[in-house]
């Protein structure tokens, strides 16, 4: 799975309409480009194919003051919607993807119902337990010879993820956050012209 898919369409959605550099921008403003695969060329390319695959529809809004091609701007598709939901979902039940689709999942978590997400959160876990007893079961903590330290690695990754999502599910249950259904969602999106804090460029 890849993050940027759900990236892009999640930056979109919050957006409601929003053209090819706000979805950048505000990737970059999420620090996207340091933990994922979200660089500009892979933004635009994922807006076009997304949109290609009926996920998100384009308008071209305003010709090119440079004599390019038009300005477009997105917005997602009930199918888009279905796509991106199935994606968060995915995102936070895995244990077998890369970090990115994780953060990625964790920045729309409140797009879901608060029990739905701690529902998500424990299957997480119940898969981390599953993977965590069958390597353990393959190999003895602790056995000699240098290869152990690989599945040394994968042991002690597995409990530092089960024990994050665990505090994670605690602080859900507990209140933290506004999830859908809630009250106001949260919007982590750049308005219009609004000038991204951690540009460096």
């Amino acid at each position: 799975m890849s993050a940027i898919r759900l990236l892009v369409l999640g930056a979109v959605r919050q957006h409601g309409r929003a053209h090819g550099y706000q979805v950048r921008n505000d990737l970059e403003y999420w620090g996207a480009h340091e933990w994922s695969n979200a660089k500009p060329g892979s933004v635009y390319h994922a807006l076009k194919q997304l949109a290609k695959q009926g996920m998100l529809l384009a308008h071209e809004v305003a010709p090119s003051t440079a004599g390019g091609p038009p300005r477009i701007e997105y917005e997602i598709t009930a199918r888009g919607t279905e796509e991106y939901l199935a994606l968060l979902r995915a995102a936070l039940t895995s244990y077998d993807q890369r970090t990115d689709v994780l953060s990625a999942g964790i920045g729309f978590i409140v797009d879901l119902e608060r029990s739905e997400a701690v529902a998500l959160l424990r299957e997480r876990l119940a898969h981390l337990a599953a993977w965590r007893a069958d390597v353990t079961g393959r190999y003895t903590p602790g056995s000699s010879g240098h290869i152990a330290e690989i599945m040394n690695l994968w042991v002690h990754a597995a409990d530092a993820d089960a024990d994050w999502t665990q505090g994670l599910i605690e602080r859900i249950e507990g209140g933290a956050y506004v999830f859908a259904g809630e009250g106001e969602p949260f919007v982590g999106v750049l308005a219009e012209g609004e000038k991204n804090p951690y540009d460096t460029t």
